[in-house]
Parts: structure tokens; C-alpha cells; sequence
């Protein structure tokens, strides 16, 4: 066996890019390992020499394995590896299967399967967008009839306005905007066609807004789009230089498979064309689905002795007919399925505050869409831990999707989230994130979940506008209100037609599915699927212009509903307050095996986590009950700011340990005295501490001496002193100190040489 590679620095990139193809897979129909950088994928693509019977659609599956030795991890699951698919993987797949669907031919119907095996992952460079790369080299490796290559890269939009191809990890966190594009040339080879758009904001969006750097507006995704063409090309290239240099296998030999006789399609025609040009007109999309399946059963009951056994056919062919009828009607009369022009919302409405027991929940529908969402706030150890071969290991802001039956007016099973749902869920939560407040300003865990209870065109753009309202009702302190719509585009007759609020059956029978999420300044989030060989960049400009103004109409009706965030969270939802604390004061707070964070804890009820960020330590604090989360605040200021001891005061104490050569008496938060055991027996020997005193233990002790470093020197007061105890702001246990008035001293003095070392022998220094 011997590897045949090819490898090229693209332009603007310091690192090679690698296709090798030769070594590994050889049973595979095609096999290729891309690199870059360290990260390494091995694509595979396989298919079955005869189509699949009775389906109606290409059945094409893209896996992705994430292997976590990529990365030189052991799986953190109970049986040590790898199980379902993370939600990044199943991202990645929809990442390649997008782009390469479209590029397979009408009619054929062999099962494909597209397998890519992450074996390296250097935690630098992503390995998304190369996985795409292989993929296609690996199928025009593999003889299967596929109209490619395809070629994708992902550009990250830098603060001085660049577009950074293939950024790294650390890139695309320090950019405004990402955007993943592919495509392939068009037939003439002068230009790419852009097949695929998958682009979001990042953390960092919001900051580059306020610095006036580069932001994505529509102009600059617009020229985005237009500049990622250059390494699409590039990748491309490379692709067919490994094809020149191996030995790809042969081409297969393959039928297209027609649903449908011509004979029939003109039956159908005759038959059926007026009756769905009348039922198609109907605006209800229940009334306009019972008016075209009556005229579909009447055809085919007209056509069944003509073509007997031919339901099927027929059954196709009157798909056929009425997504020209549709197409026909928007392109030469302007108008739409529901009767609407080109560029014309439906009937918008929002509510918040619908579910009395939930933090926060909103309400958006537009048309016959209904999108429920439902905000969560949790404390900071809610947040999801990751167990990926991406860069983070933890998730503070979730959105999940779920779309059940019922939601198209349908029966059907319910078994867990699909990786539509999954990709929607992810599609808007990557639109809010450039408005998520920071953990530093807002330290709670926010869990949002869309429940679409009628679909009829974008349930996710529904989703992220349902997500504003719920947060902003929720008093989670979002930047600005994103609005989200869902455009569409039909090219027919040399003319191309933006559609502003695509039905669902638009979208299917259209040759663009174009989102765009964003606030009033810029766009967070873009996702763009198109079946035609490229699309004008002056018609992709104007689409963009034609989304923007319907998302102000959406972000007013939003702001109508709900002007600004509330200013608190809601009664049901936890009370946080977040302390920065000194690195060298975590120890004190936690205590030895963590009890005094624990105490505190079983005192007042709260939720207490301790974290640091390597410079600056973070208590947070939690709570429904308002109150306890103060006096949980109140006390470690107190240990922060310890008061001082007076010397010669007498306090109440508690003994807090037990060694061979004293007591500990804690007097004051965070202040803690030695009791030595000369000093125990009011004159008299004391062979062991605990023949005197027991742990908790409350004591009255005089402060005899302090140390310059601080040290407390105590010993026992008797039961006849005339001294009366300090009062003690201490408060753990509940118990109150009285106060005795003491001369202040002139000078302090330091512990005897005696037990001093005994104590740095037992114990160490106290410091």
C-alpha cells in the first residue's frame, strides 16, 4: 500500500492544508485523509450497486465519529467510550450533508454512506470544515455519480474588517462573525456556486459593536459570501489535483430510477392543471391541503383504468405538476400560495408571562407558526459539561428544539430529538448568543426550550424570536432583541424571485432556503440552502436588504410585547449574587475538606460555588430565599475582612481543634487563638488538652498577646472574672459575644519561644 497526497497553502494561511488518499480504507468505495494543522479526518464513501426499492428520495447518510484519542482523552461516560453522537457532531453532519446532497444526480436512488473518523484533534484548528472537504474528495474518489468537488471553508471576520480563512480556534473567539460556505464551480468553470451558508455571531459580536470595529451587517456578509469564493476554489483545485495524480476507481454503472412515464405526466396534466391551479389559490393551509388532495383523488380515480398499478406514478406526477403551478404562479402573477406578494409578512402576535411557574416565557407566531418558549435560570453548577474534542468543556446558555406530530397536524412517534431538531435548536441558539450577557454580568445557567406547536414555514426563526421574549421576561439583561425570518428564492424563466416569510410549501418546491437572524444593528445568525447552480451576488445583496426590513417589522412587534428586559428575575427563579474574592482567600472560604463552605451551606439553605479564572477568585451565591443569600454574603465579607482582636479583651469562643499542645478557640470570623496547655490548668498540670476541653466547646478567653504577624495568643477566663465577654458579630452558630471594654495597648509583644516552635512543628506556620 502506498499514500498519494497532495498538499497547498491556500492564500492568507500559514498552515498546509493535506489530501492523501491510498493508505487507509482500502475496502472503502473512496477514502481520503484530510490534515490540517495537527487535526486529521479520514472520510469514506461507500455505496450499494443497486437502488434502493420503494423510496421516492435519495437516501444519503453522513456520519461523523468523534474519537476521543483524537485528542488524547479517555471518554468521561461510566463505560469509558464513545456512545451517541455529540450535538456538534450531528452539527457537523447536516455540515456536509447539505452541500452534498444537491450535487447528486435526478434519479438516483443507491443507498450512500459518508463516514468521517475524527483521528486527530490538535485543539487549534476545528475540524468541521475539512471533514467537508474530505468527504467530497473522498466520493470523486469513489466512482459514485456525484457532480462535484465541493469545496468549504469557514472565514472569520477580524475586528479590523479581514476575513480570516480557516481560523483557528482562538480566531474565530477573537472575530465578530464566522461563516462556513461551500460550493462547487458552475458548469462553465468561471465562477462558484455557493451551495451552503452556516454563519453566526460569536461572545465577542457585541463588544466589536460598542469598539466600533467590524460588524457583520448585511454589506459585509454580503461580501463575505462573495470573498469566501477565492478558497473554495483553492480547495477545489486540490481536490482535482489528487484525482490527476491517483487512481480513482471506475464509475459506476447505474439507472436512473423515473417515478413517473411522460405518457403519465401529460395525462395528469390534461387531467389535473386547472382543478390545482383553483385549489392551490385557496389561502388556509388546512382548507388548501383538503382542496389539492380532493382533486389528487379525483385524478387519479380519472387515470386508474388508463394506468392500472400506476397510483405511485400518478401520485408523483401530480407533485410534479403542483410545484409548477406554484412556481408558475409567484414568478409571472407575483403571487404567493396564501395569496400574499413577494415581500409581505403574515399576521404577527407575541405574549410573554404565559406559564406562571416558569422564570420566564414567550410566545411568537407568525401566520399559522406558533413557537412556545420556556427560559430557565439555574446556578452556575448547572451548567452542561462537554465531553467533545472541541476547545470547551462547559456550556452556560442551551437552547433546545422540539417539534412534535401535532405540530403539522399529524400522527407519529415520539422517540427523542432528531438531528433536525437538534440543528434547529443549535440555529437559534447561535442567533441569541452574541446578546447573552457574560457570566461575569449575569452568572446564571440559562436553559431555553422551544416548543413549536403549529408549523407552517420556520419554526426556527420562530424559535429565536420566541427566545427574546422569553428571556427579556425572564429579566436576563439581553443587549437588544433579535427577530429571525425565513426567505426564499425561485429562479424560472431567467428571472429570480425573493420571497419574504416562505410556507412550508414554498420551501420545498423554491430553490433557496435562506434564514437570517440579527438585532437592528447586525446579523447574529445565517443559514443558506440552495439547489440551483449559483445564485448572483446582487440577487444574494438583495435578498439580505429584503430580510432586513422584515426583521424590523418582527423585532417591533417583540418590543411592543415587551419593551426592555425586566428589571428583576422572576419569584419562582433562584436569587445569585457573584463576590470577587482574592485568589489566596479560596482556601479560607472553603475551609479544610470544605467546612466552612459547607457550614454555611447547612445554615442558611443556599447554593454556594466557589471557581477561579487563574487570577481573580468567584463566589457565587444562590438562593430563592433573598435573605439568606445576603446574610451567606454578610459572612464571607467577614471572613474576607476579618474584625481585629483587642488585646486584653475577653471573648466568647468556640474550640475549632485539638492538639497535643493547646486548643483553638475561634473569637471572631476568621480569627482563631491558641489556648496553650500551660494555660489550661489555672496553675495546675495538664497532661492532655482533652481532659479539659472538648471540641465546639464554647469558652470565655483573654486575648494575652498578638504576634506582629497576627498571631492570638488566648488563655482561660475564670468563672469569677469581673470581665464580661465581647459580643461577636460571629455568626454560624448562632451565639452572641458580650463585650468587656479594655485599655487599647500601647505596644504588641510576640508568643513565647516555647510553644512557637511546637506549633510550627505540629502544624506549620498559620501565616
Amino acid at each position: 500500500m502506498s499514500a498519494i497526497s497532495v498538499e497547498r497553502q491556500f492564500t492568507g494561511m500559514d498552515t498546509l492544508i493535506r489530501f492523501e488518499t491510498g493508505l487507509l480504507a482500502p475496502q472503502a468505495h473512496g477514502a481520503v485523509v484530510a490534515q490540517l494543522g495537527s487535526t486529521m479526518v479520514l472520510a469514506t464513501a461507500t455505496t450499494n450497486k443497486q437502488p434502493k426499492d420503494g423510496i421516492d428520495f435519495f437516501p444519503l447518510t453522513v456520519d461523523v465519529e468523534e474519537r476521543m484519542y483524537a485528542a488524547g482523552k479517555i471518554p468521561g461516560s461510566f463505560f469509558r467510550r464513545e456512545g451517541r453522537a455529540s450535538d456538534q457532531a450531528i452539527l457537523t453532519c447536516r455540515l456536509i450533508d447539505r452541500p452534498l446532497r444537491p450535487c447528486f444526480p435526478d434519479g438516483f436512488r443507491n443507498d450512500v454512506h459518508v463516514v468521517v473518523t475524527i483521528l486527530g484533534a490538535d485543539l487549534i484548528n476545528p475540524h468541521d470544515v475539512l471533514a467537508i472537504n474530505a468527504s467530497s474528495a473522498a466520493l470523486m474518489m469513489s466512482g459514485i455519480p456525484f457532480e462535484g468537488p465541493i469545496g468549504a471553508v469557514r472565514i472569520a471576520l477580524a475586528a479590523d474588517g479581514r476575513w480570516i480563512p480557516f481560523p483557528t480556534y482562538q480566531e474565530g473567539d477573537e472575530s465578530s462573525f464566522e461563516l462556513v460556505v461551500a460550493g462547487r464551480m458552475t458548469s462553465d468553470g468561471s465562477d462558484v456556486a455557493v451551495m451552503m451558508v452556516e454563519a453566526g455571531g460569536t461572545e465577542f459580536t457585541w463588544k466589536a459593536y460598542e469598539a466600533k470595529a467590524a460588524i457583520p451587517t448585511e454589506e459585509v456578509v454580503a461580501a463575505g459570501l462573495v470573498e469566501a469564493k477565492r478558497w473554495i476554489a483553492e480547495s477545489i483545485a486540490l481536490q482535482q489535483e489528487l484525482l490527476a495524480k491517483s487512481t480513482p476507481r471506475e464509475p459506476m454503472v447505474w439507472t436512473p430510477v423515473k417515478d413517473y412515464s411522460d405518457e403519465i405526466a401529460e395525462a395528469v396534466a390534461t387531467s389535473g392543471r386547472a382543478k390545482l391551479v383553483a385549489a392551490n389559490a385557496i389561502a388556509d393551509k388546512l382548507e388548501r391541503a383538503a382542496a389539492i388532495e380532493a382533486v389528487n383523488a379525483q385524478v387519479q380515480e380519472e387515470l386508474a383504468s388508463r394506468f392500472e398499478d400506476q397510483s405511485g406514478a400518478i401520485k408523483a406526477a401530480l407533485r410534479s405538476l403542483l410545484k409548477a403551478v406554484v412556481r408558475d404562479r409567484i414568478v409571472h402573477e407575483g403571487v404567493r400560495i396564501d395569496g400574499r406578494d413577494t415581500s409581505t409578512i403574515r399576521p404577527l402576535s407575541a405574549a410573554v408571562g404565559l406559564i406562571p411557574t416558569a422564570h420566564g416565557s414567550g410566545l411568537f407566531q407568525r401566520g399559522e407558526t406558533q413557537v412556545l418558549n420556556i427560559c430557565t435560570l439555574g446556578m452556575p453548577r448547572m451548567n452542561q459539561l462537554l465531553d467533545t474534542l472541541g476547545v470547551e468543556d462547559t456550556k452556560r446558555y442551551m437552547h433546545h428544539y422540539n417539534m412534535p406530530p401535532f405540530a403539522s397536524g399529524e400522527p407519529g412517534f415520539m422517540r427523542g430529538p432528531k438531528r433536525r431538531e437538534i440543528g434547529h435548536g443549535l440555529l437559534a441558539e447561535r442567533a441569541l448568543l452574541p446578546v447573552v450577557p457574560s457570566e461575569e454580568e449575569f452568572s446564571y445557567a440559562l436553559r431555553l426550550v422551544s416548543e413549536v406547536l403549529s408549523s407552517n414555514g420556520s419554526t426556527s426563526m420562530a424559535s429565536v424570536c420566541g427566545s427574546t421574549l422569553s428571556l427579556m421576561d425572564a429579566g436576563v439583561p439581553i443587549k437588544a432583541p433579535v427577530g429571525g425570518i425565513a426567505m426564499g428564492l425561485i429562479y424560472e424563466d431567467g428571472k429570480y424571485v425573493t420571497l419574504t416569510d416562505i410556507l412550508g410549501a414554498e420551501d420545498a418546491f423554491g430553490d433557496m432556503d435562506f434564514k437570517v437572524a440579527g438585532t437592528r444593528e447586525f446579523v447574529t445568525a445565517l443559514q443558506l440552502d440552495t439547489k440551483i447552480d449559483g445564485i448572483p451576488a446582487e440577487v444574494l445583496a438583495s435578498a439580505l436588504k429584503q430580510a432586513h426590513t422584515a426583521r424590523m417589522q418582527i423585532i417591533d412587534v417583540i418590543e411592543e410585547t415587551l419593551p426592555a428586559p425586566r428589571s428583576e428575575v422572576a419569584a419562582t427563579a433562584p436569587r445569585i449574587v457573584t463576590i470577587q474574592i482574592p485568589m489566596d482567600k479560596i482556601g479560607e472560604i472553603i475551609g479544610p475538606k470544605g467546612k466552612n463552605i459547607n457550614a454555611l451551606q447547612l445554615d442558611t439553605g443556599c447554593d454556594i460555588s466557589v471557581d477561579d479564572d487563574g487570577t481573580v477568585g468567584r463566589v457565587v451565591i444562590g438562593s430563592k430565599d433573598g435573605e439568606m443569600v445576603k446574610e451567606v454574603q454578610r459572612r464571607i465579607e467577614l471572613i474576607l475582612n476579618p474584625p481585629e482582636a483587642t488585646l486584653g479583651a475577653v471573648y466568647l469562643g468556640k474550640v475549632v481543634g485539638i492538639t497535643k499542645f493547646g486548643a483553638f478557640v475561634n473569637i471572631l470570623p476568621g480569627r482563631d487563638g491558641l489556648v496553650h496547655i500551660s494555660k489550661l490548668g489555672r496553675g495546675k498540670r495538664v497532661e492532655r488538652v482533652e481532659d479539659v476541653l472538648e471540641l465546639n466547646q464554647e469558652i470565655s478567653v483573654r486575648v494575652d498577646e498578638i504576634d506582629p504577624s497576627g498571631k492570638l495568643a488566648l488563655s482561660l477566663v475564670d468563672e469569677g472574672s469581673q470581665s464580661e465577654p465581647r459580643e461577636s458579630e460571629h455568626v454560624p452558630s448562632e451565639r452572641k459575644h458580650a463585650q468587656a471594654a479594655a485599655p487599647e495597648p500601647t505596644n504588641r509583644v510576640s508568643f513565647e519561644d516555647s510553644f512557637e516552635s511546637e506549633l510550627a512543628r505540629e502544624i506549620g506556620d498559620l501565616g
